[in-house]
């Protein structure tokens, strides 16, 4: 989306939830305006290529809960093109296993959700522990702050890494 003939620093004093609801993507405004919206993401993203990105959210409803997001604006994967779509569940099924081994969570659920007249596609990695009741309601869970844990970082982002030279 070209955000060119919009007056910016206004957009820019929008929530997300807000431009979402004024038909304005927030994650392409945020990506336009080098990250004015969101903030640094550096101590985020694992991972990137010219197709997705890889994060981890940055107010987490659990340890460890990861996004992936197209670099290109699609509302949902039913707009995607196949080869990004299965690439997105490539390097989904790759954090799984990835999260279950770094974090020591039992399951990592897997959903999207791009709700609003303009959102951006992506999908969540959202780990359950096991001292944590199984179900839907893992989905909706209160959302924390990010914590920065160097550490499982830099681990998680050497196995993606690894993962991604070698498909």
């Amino acid at each position: 989306m070209d955000y060119s003939k919009l007056d910016i620093k206004e957009l820019l004093t929008h929530t997300p939830g807000e431009l979402t609801d004024m038909g304005i993507c927030p994650t392409c405004l945020d990506r336009q305006t080098n990250h004015s919206l969101y903030g640094d993401d550096t101590k985020l993203k694992t991972y990137e290529d010219e197709d997705i990105e890889c994060l981890f959210v940055p107010n987490p409803r659990s340890n460890g809960h990861m996004m992936i997001s197209t670099k290109k604006h699609y509302h949902d994967l039913s707009e995607a093109p196949d080869y990004l779509n299965e690439k997105i569940i490539r390097f989904s099924s790759a954090y799984m296993k990835i999260l279950k081994e770094v974090y020591l969570c039992e399951r990592v659920y897997l959903c999207t959700m791009s709700d609003g007249p303009m959102n951006h596609y992506h999908v969540q990695l959202i780990p359950r522990y096991a001292f944590e009741e199984r179900g839907s309601k893992n989905f909706v869970k209160a959302r924390q702050k990010y914590v920065f844990d160097k550490e499982k970082f830099e681990l998680v982002k050497q196995k993606i890494t690894e993962y991604a030279k070698s498909n």
